[in-house]
């Protein structure tokens, strides 16, 4: 029984290590529960984290409220520069599009939303006690 080479090793990744690597997610147990999730689909199929990730591979993740379609370009272990992580996949452009009038529309959304003024004063609250009739 003879131990797989170096070069044998590179080619086999786990796609929770992959997504890790390639800066989608924190840390590796995040990439994990995404997949066991199922919030990451390759080639349109729901997978383990243990799956191997192959280059050419259709990714599809939804982070988020956001979904990123993207397409293994390269392999990688290690964690690296984002500068460097974005040579490791490529994104489909409609994806990238839709995904950005998705986070134009959630702050607008937030925007809109009524944000309170805070805890009330003594004075507000004496109010709001005598208005309840309660002491």
């Amino acid at each position: 029984m003879s131990r797989p080479t170096q070069a044998e090793d590179d080619d086999k990744v786990r796609l929770d290590k992959w997504l890790w690597a390639a800066r989608f997610y924190k840390t590796r147990q995040l990439a994990h529960e995404a997949l066991e999730l199922g919030r990451v689909l390759v080639n349109g199929e729901r997978v383990k984290a243990s799956r191997i990730v192959r280059e050419g591979d259709a990714l599809l993740l939804r982070i988020n409220q956001l979904e990123y379609h993207v397409t293994v370009l390269q392999l990688a272990t290690q964690r690296r520069p984002a500068k460097e992580a974005v040579l490791l996949y490529r994104e489909d452009e409609a994806g990238r599009q839709a995904r950005e009038e998705r986070m134009l529309l959630l702050k607008a959304e937030h925007a809109s939303f009524p944000h309170g003024d805070g805890r009330p004063t003594k004075k507000a609250r004496r109010d709001i006690t005598r208005f309840k009739g309660t002491l």
